[in-house]
């Protein structure tokens, strides 16, 4: 860009010396007299002008006195000037100045030149790199070179199998005479496939690191522009590059915005991202062989690519990048925590068991909360009751303790959270309560209940999930026996519940009524526009309504079963309340406590969570309660962490 500039500041200080030359050619007599015609006449009748230059169609006369002296007048249509100057034997000229040829020629053929020098310009700057005006056909890759990459596999951690898996493609780019020997081939393309945020970028980098070999980064919407042609040619020219730094590795994060199934949208499909993909399918295995090119791409939306693109002779592999297990969590928190001064008495274990769900980037962020806290808490390490808070502000947001509630709407809170608990506590086959809060968090929770699972779940058979049902609904069952009336506050419960039983009805087969059936699409998919507009609802209308009346029976039976819980145990429904109305928050221990009949020591409520004042007016804060949350089992939304029971959202 500086190059480009000091081209363009070049040409421009040429021009202005050349207009100042052209000034000084036009009035070569800058200082002449200036006469009037009547002047003019009387000098010439005197023998006083030595020579005259006529311009005619500047009807001016520029001339020579006998003295040596430059003159200029305006003359006026006099046919005896001519006769005048002959006879008194003035020295008479009439060509044109010199000067205004070259300002005609100047004048035609200017905008010509300029025109050419512009493209000149723009061609030189679109060979000196990509960023150029005319350079839509350059990559837009991002190269980084074995010595400036800097993430290795120990950077990496709670993904194991993926790395294993990563590790060949590493020996292989240090190493490729060893399998090229025996006539083993590497795979061409390595595909990541995993949610958001469980490191697919940083397993890219790490094998670029480990190998020490140049590696081309670029997102697919990269490829795409608003002009036809130009998603392949930047294609063609990745590739290219990546052939003149082979063995490389071209990593292509959100592969789905330029690999996404060919006819499937609206219309008849894209041309323009169509021809990317097309340029791509034959870049990775079409006649033109690219020996010593990786090529490793990152999705978290598999069901939307084209299948020619994951053919064995493009992607040959496909490695999950899954939420981490309980180990991994570990492993994780002790990754990101490295730089962070933590308390002796930190068990990064117990962290790691009260997040279920949680993903690498989802971990990172707890880290760097938790420090946040006790950095305003003014304390030089980060304790366990920083990380229990991160974990309660990541899930469920920031408490509003200034938030105003009245009395009677607290009240509610308190029994419809404490009926999400003791139906859980009373239920077999529901996880155990870890925490129970009343206090607001995030835009519309009122309070919730938090339930971990023991171990790390992947399924969950019919009875547990008709627990889960029967506790969603403690909440709302709890304010018909008490209240006698029902609020908005189970709006989520509801909803939770509904899909959970349609789930189990048309996904499951676990209903006797329309048996071992799958009844429409899963729910839990993402939509693609196109592909799923054109699918066809695949039962009746007779068996629609089957469907429905099912998933009503399942959950009046399921709420029916909460009220007989709660009315068993209405003496601990109401206890608890109580508890929690002056307490706010009640975990795990303190809830058996309560259930068993035994007292809970009294403990003061936990502060708010300002500032830090200065040291002069500050006072001591307590510890705040450790953090909850409910995850769902991984049958329903696979490796998904779910909200906590929102009791107090409008709607």
């Amino acid at each position: 860009m500086n190059q480009t500039f000091k081209f363009l500041a070049g040409w421009l200080l040429f021009f202005v010396v050349l207009m100042f030359i052209l000034q000084q050619v036009e009035k070569p007599h800058k200082h002449a007299i200036t006469w009037n015609y009547s002047q003019f006449i009387q000098s010439v009748k005197s023998d006083g002008v030595k020579e005259v230059h006529i311009q005619p169609e500047e009807r001016s006369v520029t001339g020579m006195t006998a003295a040596g002296k430059h003159f200029k007048v305006t003359i006026p249509n006099d046919p005896n000037l001519t006769a005048l100057l002959l006879k008194k034997k003035v020295q008479i000229t009439a060509e044109p100045p010199q000067s205004d040829g070259f300002w005609q020629l100047l004048l035609n053929f200017g905008p010509i030149l300029l025109l050419l020098l512009w493209f000149f310009l723009m061609m030189r700057q679109n060979q000196s790199g990509a960023g150029g005006a005319l350079s839509f056909g350059r990559s837009r890759a991002k190269l980084i070179t074995g010595g400036q990459q800097k993430v290795t596999f120990k950077d990496v951690a709670g993904v194991e199998e993926a790395k294993l898996e990563l590790m060949e493609v590493v020996d292989f780019l240090k190493d490729p005479k060893k399998y090229q020997a025996l006539g083993g081939k590497i795979p061409k393309g390595v595909i990541l496939i995993g949610p958001p945020g469980t490191g697919k970028t940083l397993l890219a980098k790490s094998v670029a690191g480990e190998a020490g070999v140049p590696f081309f980064a670029i997102s697919g919407s990269d490829f795409v522009e608003m002009f036809v042609g130009v998603g392949a040619a930047r294609v063609r020219d990745l590739f290219n590059q990546g052939k003149s730094h082979a063995p490389c590795i071209i990593f292509i994060d959100e592969i789905d915005a330029v690999g996404r199934h060919r006819g499937a949208g609206l219309g008849g499909g894209h041309d323009e991202r169509e021809q990317t993909l097309n340029a791509l399918l034959v870049e990775m295995d079409g006649f033109n062989t690219n020996s010593g090119v990786i090529l490793i791409a990152a999705t978290n939306r598999m069901d939307v690519l084209d299948p020619a693109l994951l053919r064995p002779g493009r992607f040959d592999r496909q490695v999950v990048v899954d939420r981490p297990d309980l180990g991994g969590r570990e492993a994780i928190l002790k990754v990101h925590s490295k730089d962070v001064k933590l308390s002796p008495q930190v068990d990064l274990n117990t962290i790691a068991k009260r997040t279920p769900g949680f993903s690498g980037a989802d971990l990172a962020n707890l880290i760097n909360e938790a420090a946040l806290i006790a950095a305003r808490r003014n304390k030089k390490v980060v304790e366990m009751p920083e990380l229990e808070e991160a974990i309660d502000r990541v899930m469920a947001g920031p408490e509003r303790r200034t938030r105003v509630i009245s009395d009677k709407e607290k009240r509610i809170v308190a029994f419809h959270e404490s009926g999400h608990t003791i139906v859980a506590k009373k239920t077999d086959g529901s996880n155990p309560v870890h925490k129970v809060s009343i206090i607001p968090r995030g835009h519309a929770a009122l309070g919730y209940t938090l339930q971990l699972p023991v171990e790390d779940r992947f399924m969950a058979s019919k009875s547990e999930l008709l627990s889960q049902i029967t506790t969603l609904l403690g909440g709302r069952s709890a304010e018909e026996l008490i209240f006698g009336d029902i609020t908005t506050g189970a709006g989520n419960d509801l909803e939770r519940a509904t899909a959970m039983a349609r789930a189990m009805v048309c996904e499951y087969g676990m209903s006797e009524k329309l048996g071992t059936l799958t009844l429409g699409g899963r729910k839990d998919e993402l939509v693609f526009i196109g592909r799923d507009f054109m699918k066809e609802k695949n039962y009746s209308e007779r068996t629609a309504q089957a469907v429905d009346e099912e998933v009503k029976r399942i959950i009046e039976t399921c709420h029916q079963r909460a009220l007989s819980i709660l009315k068993k145990n209405q003496k601990y429904l109401k206890i608890m309340a109580e508890a929690l109305l002056e307490r706010e928050i009640l975990d795990g221990p303190e809830v058996e406590l309560i259930l068993s009949g035994k007292e809970i020591p009294p403990v003061s409520k936990p502060p708010e969570l300002n500032p830090p004042s200065p040291p002069e007016a500050q006072t001591p804060e307590p510890p705040p309660s450790p953090v909850v949350l409910k995850p769902q089992p991984a049958t329903f939304q696979p490796n998904e962490m779910e909200s906590p029971h929102d009791g107090g959202k409008v709607g």
